[in-house]
């Protein structure tokens, strides 16, 4: 324990931030596992001993508790929670959906603070780029807010600010984030399975990347080229003399919610043709060009006056490979033939089918997961099959069957399902198929087309011919290890470390007993002697002894009372 504790104590000059995170934990139920990875010393002696008295009683869910504690330890989890949402394929869905509760609004920082770091970014004064900014902010996040101005040329913009010392307080909690991860891999070995080091290594490069305002400059450049000869679509105006690291000015969009559907129909505008919108930007971003705005949710999405949709908010953005490209449109045509073995060929060509898994037991087994899942989905017209319930679907199941699902595919589950729940309040009617159609055809003919196919079967004999050019050299070096005795094999039994653990703590009580035990039977025949200074008409030192014992034996009951066995 104590190396842990020296290394984290080494590692933050200001422990402050360590104890906060352990107390609200405690807090919220989660002595247990802070007793599991030692680190009871950063807690007061006094407040452990009021943890063990009174016990913790939770009427709330585990899931719900942890949304709890990650709501209140700030910005750094509330970003790890709304990433983890998306990942039900490791957290569970019970968690996922919990954290997607999580709502990423807090109090507006002070202006005074927004117009030094303007000042401070963009290397003037705020009156030489701003005819007028307004100092009430219409939004505000944990990482940023949004203030309205207006430049000296009477554009009309929005401008985004990073939070004061934000970058220093989301390092500080991924390195303990990092920490405890080691701890909870190394005393709970079962935590394995949630690969908490790789969530979070995975964490730190996305939240990085939204900290950096230069990417999400990036990101509204390549919309804007993505959607340059859309007539349906506005991409905000981005102004790349104003923008930095931590300041982002872009165009200021004037329109309407897309989910205020009172507002649209007082416009006079057409729904189904907003729906037709929506949908088929996405299906472009998604099956044509790759790489697609990754949180549209309401808030993000805009109708302006003459029906064209506006899209903001560009800091997460998910990249598509065209073999997962391919997939999906490919997932989309055996939708309408019914054809599940097909589902189950795509998700061999992505890797999701571990070299552990039996093939054919599996496809028996998601094949009748599937026909008694998904086939009461086409007892309607195929017009009326709900697209993203259907997708919805298929990723549970693969989940179920514990595949290896690729994030980006996960990502696009969640970007489906919100932009069915829009278009289902804007057009409840709306084929969600037909406006897939397209982008199918276009992406299945380049699969199976000739020129794909040659470089599919180059690829392949380049890799063959690769591969018998290099086994006789490597069955050379594995013949000479052999001979020499160096040939090894490792293995590793699960749960080892947490097995040798406990039987030290159980050796160590058992010997601390013995020692308690000695020290009342030496005092009780020190008693019994009669000799030497006395109090109360008692040997001094056989009271000692009782006294020493009696402290001790208490705290070997509150060891064994907080390790929760007994």
């Amino acid at each position: 324990m104590f190396s842990e504790l020296l290394k984290l104590k080494t590692t933050y000059q200001n422990l402050n931030r360590v104890t906060q995170i352990l107390n609200v934990l405690i807090k919220h139920g989660f002595g247990q596992f802070i007793e599991q990875l030692n680190l009871y010393g950063f807690i007061p002696f006094r407040k452990r001993i009021k943890i063990m008295a009174v016990g913790t009683i939770m009427e709330t869910s585990t899931a719900e508790r942890l949304r709890q504690v990650f709501e209140e330890l700030g910005p750094s989890f509330i970003k790890l929670a709304q990433i983890l949402s998306s990942r039900p394929d490791l957290i569970t869905e019970k968690y996922a959906a919990e954290f997607e509760k999580l709502q990423d609004e807090v109090p507006p920082f002070p202006f005074e603070s927004a117009k030094e770091i303007i000042e401070n970014e963009l290397g003037r004064p705020i009156g030489e780029i701003f005819a007028e900014i307004e100092e009430i902010p219409i939004a505000a996040a944990s990482i940023s807010q949004v203030h309205r101005a207006r430049l000296k040329d009477g554009s009309l913009v929005v401008v985004k600010v990073q939070r004061p010392k934000i970058k220093e307080i989301i390092d500080t909690d991924i390195s303990i984030m990092k920490i405890l991860s080691g701890l909870m891999l190394k005393y709970i070995p079962e935590t394995e399975v949630f690969n908490p080091l790789g969530i979070i290594g995975e964490f730190s490069k996305t939240i990085k990347k939204e900290l950096n305002f230069i990417e999400e400059a990036k990101n509204i450049e390549r919309f804007t080229k993505n959607f340059k000869a859309s007539k349906q679509i506005k991409i905000p105006l981005l102004y790349p003399d104003f923008t930095s690291g931590r300041v982002l000015v872009m165009e200021r969009i004037e329109g309407m919610r897309i989910s205020d559907i009172a507002a649209i129909d007082k416009a006079g505008l057409d729904r189904n043709e907003l729906a037709a919108t929506l949908v088929n930007a996405y299906f472009k971003m998604i099956l044509d060009d790759g790489f697609f705005h990754a949180d549209p949710h309401p808030g993000n999405l805009f109708v302006l006056y003459d029906g064209r949709i506006a899209i903001v908010d560009f800091g997460m953005a998910g990249w598509l490979a065209p073999v997962v490209m391919e997939s999906i449109a490919a997932v989309l045509v055996a939708l309408v033939n019914k054809d599940f073995d097909s589902l189950i060929d795509q998700f061999i060509e992505l890797g999701m089918i571990t070299d552990e898994m039996d093939v054919e037991h599996f496809r028996q087994e998601f094949l009748s997961d599937m026909m008694e899942l998904l086939l009461p989905l086409y007892d309607s017209a195929l017009a009326e099959i709900n697209f993203a319930e259907y997708l919805n679907t298929v990723t549970h199941l693969a989940i179920k069957h514990k595949l290896k699902i690729p994030s980006s595919m996960l990502l696009i589950d969640k970007c489906m399902l919100i932009v069915d729940n829009t278009v289902r309040e804007l057009s409840p009617a709306f084929n969600f198929i037909t406006a897939a159609t397209p982008y199918t055809s276009t992406l299945i003919r380049k699969k199976y087309g000739p020129k794909r196919v040659f470089d599919k079967l180059e690829k392949q004999l380049s890799g063959l011919a690769g591969s018998l050019v290099d086994t006789p050299k490597k069955f050379r070096v594995l013949l000479r290890r052999m001979i020499a005795g160096e040939f090894t094999i490792k293995s590793s039994i699960a749960g080892i470390d947490r097995l040798t653990k406990d039987l030290e703590k159980s050796s160590n009580r058992l010997s601390f007993s013995i020692v308690i035990a000695s020290i009342i039977m030496s005092s009780s025949i020190l008693t019994l002697s009669n000799t030497g200074a006395k109090i109360f008409d008692i040997p001094a030192i056989g009271t000692l002894g009782f006294t020493i014992a009696f402290f001790l034996g208490i705290w070997l009951i509150i060891s064994i009372l907080r390790s929760g066995k007994l």
